[in-house]
């Protein structure tokens, strides 16, 4: 069975050599106490209840999965205790404001900790991560009175919370939903209406779950500009903070799945249930942006926590493993096979596993950091981030999901045929992952978000921003004789990067699908490019470790894994170039009768 255990030593290279985190700290307001002696002992302890905590109930939380009775929703054995503990222990407040009852730490740390809580059990670790979408859209967008009802008891991990968008007949186009609310004479609203997917809409771990609900007031425009955000109890809460009256909202069914079976994902039923508002009517997605900003980089998340789960089974079990001969002789002489690393393919599968996951680790890691400055920086530095986090955001969400599928894929194919049975953890790692690619906006959207609203809709000034960025680290290094293998190709391909992107924009001033035709494929490429940025810096700090006389392996299998993407992963970037360089008429042309099945 798979057996997690937090990878402190890939974290701290990522934070302390490649980012630099203790100046990145010493620099943000606020934050300036946060030194490394604190930071390691969070990080310390984060990394023991991920192991001790949660990896024991991971399996068998997958087996159990939640069971739903007569409206009631039952977690797996361990859930609940394991939520107490992650509440108790004060979890759930890292990010949040100290006047907000928060520890005011920056949320980059909290990404830390996600990444490792979330590795052996995904599921586990969205009951905490959406019980803080209430609290992200009270803080943006609550009175200092809705804050003081819900906020102490949602960050104490005594209730729980969820983020409830979408209905069976829209999906991602929220501007079609039909949940209603109805003014009361006492200034709160009666919703009526369903919502579907609501991951933890019930469950039995906490006493209350407070949702986070779109919703159309009566007489409100059509379309996005008519949507408003409330809030809304399973037990209203009375001005004092105590838990009152059932508020008629209630679970129908929940949804048998692929994957993350102990996750309940709920559908939801508000059949009359009082609610408050936040901000104004009609302005609700404002206020969800903010959120969902957070929960596309909380998805990239996922793909990298279920890839280092399977990435360490892979490993592990290919140093166990004993099958056939290396081709170059054995290696394993005293034994009846060699272990199966020693064969090429092995290696190919197990280096794309380590490259994609640690090339994930630094690109979530530095945007973590963004957030950071786009909160407690100085004006320019928010501005700055603030650009950046904009056009890398859809690309780490959907970039980083997608190579996601391929490591935890590669993490069954290793084990051939004892992959696929459950007995080893490695397809549950492929289906809880799965679902990545799908939630918080598809591949497609963000796809689209990141060419036609980004990109093309910036006139190419955002990604401009970003390929100055790396122009200037290339010029910086263009005399590095032992970064040239890393510097020439990342010199053409950012580019190349604007030419694709001039090529397609004029393509599409004739003929808008072209447009969509190319965005997924024009994702790929820029997360391609990105991790090559990535990767080349990563090499240029090993490779000063190294000169430094630290003879660390973990220094030169960075400096082998650069060189591995390079050659091996980043010349996918010319297939992607290819195909969304081919237009639109392959994809439109075919009449929809001619889709004969």
């Amino acid at each position: 069975m798979a057996d997690y255990k937090a990878p402190l030593r890939d974290i701290d290279f990522v934070l302390k050599d490649f980012l630099n985190c203790e100046q990145h700290y010493a620099g943000l307001t606020g934050c300036e106490e946060l030194g490394a002696d604190l930071m390691d002992a969070i990080i310390g302890e984060g990394a023991k209840f991920a192991e001790n905590v949660v990896n024991p109930i991971a399996a068998s939380g997958d087996e159990q999965g939640c069971q739903y009775v007569d409206g009631k929703v039952t977690t797996p054995s361990g859930f609940k205790e394991a939520f107490r503990q992650w509440g108790e222990g004060g979890w759930q407040t890292l990010g949040i404001p100290v006047a907000a009852g928060g520890q005011g730490l920056p949320s980059s740390l909290g990404s830390v900790i996600g990444e490792m809580v979330g590795a052996p059990s995904w599921a586990f670790s969205m009951y905490g991560g959406l019980a803080l979408a209430p609290v992200t859209c009270l803080l943006n967008g609550g009175t200092e009175e809705q804050k003081q009802r819900y906020l102490p008891k949602l960050l104490s991990g005594e209730w729980a919370g969820t983020m409830c968008l979408t209905e069976a007949h829209c999906g991602s186009d929220v501007g079609l939903l039909r949940t209603k609310a109805s003014k009361n004479d006492d200034g709160t609203y009666t919703l009526q209406g369903t919502k579907i997917f609501i991951s933890g809409g019930e469950q039995d771990m906490t006493d209350n779950i407070i949702h986070a609900i779109l919703a159309r007031v009566e007489g409100a425009p059509a379309g996005t500009k008519g949507i408003s955000l409330f809030i809304a109890p399973k037990y209203w809460v009375d001005e004092d903070g105590a838990m009152g009256e059932f508020n008629n909202i209630n679970c129908g069914a929940i949804e048998k799945k692929m994957g993350l079976k102990a996750s309940a994902t709920c559908v939801m039923n508000y059949d009359g249930a009082r609610a408050v508002l936040l901000g104004e009517e009609n302005r609700g997605l404002e206020i969800m942006f903010k959120l969902m900003n957070a929960a596309r980089l909380g998805t990239a998340l996922q793909g990298l926590a279920m890839g280092e789960m399977a990435y360490q089974g892979a490993v592990s079990y290919a140093r166990d493993r004993l099958q056939m001969r290396s081709l170059t002789g054995p290696k394993n002489p005293n034994g009846p096979a060699d272990p199966i690393m020693v064969h090429p393919d092995v290696r190919r599968m197990l280096l794309t596993q380590k490259a994609f996951v640690e090339g994930q680790r630094g690109l979530i890691y530095w945007l973590a950091q963004q957030v950071d400055l786009s909160q407690f920086g100085s004006e320019e530095q928010q501005a700055e981030a603030g650009q950046l986090l904009e056009l890398l955001t859809p690309i780490a969400k959907a970039f980083c999901t997608e190579t996601a599928q391929e490591v935890t894929y590669l993490g069954v194919q290793v084990f051939g045929g004892h992959g696929y049975i459950s007995d080893n953890g490695m397809e549950r790692i492929a289906r809880d992952n799965r679902i990545s690619t799908v939630y918080e906006g598809t591949t497609g959207i963000q796809a689209l978000d990141l060419i036609g609203r980004k990109v093309l809709g910036s006139g190419g000034s955002v990604l401009r921003n970003f390929t100055k960025i790396v122009h200037k680290y290339c010029e910086a290094n263009k005399d590095n004789a032992q970064l040239a293998e890393f510097i020439a190709p990342l010199v053409l391909l950012n580019k190349e990067w604007g030419e694709v992107t001039m090529a397609v924009g004029e393509k599409a001033m004739a003929d808008a699908d072209e447009v969509g035709a190319a965005s997924v494929d024009y994702l790929m490429y820029s997360g391609y490019v990105v991790f090559a940025f990535l990767w080349a810096q990563m090499a240029e700090v090993a490779q000063q470790k190294l000169d430094s006389g630290m003879d660390d392996p973990l220094y030169h299998g960075k400096l082998k894994t650069a060189r591995f993407y390079f050659q091996r992963l980043l010349p996918r970037t010319a297939s992607h170039k290819a195909a969304m360089l081919a237009g639109a008429a392959g994809l439109m042309g075919m009449a929809e009768e001619e889709f004969i099945c």
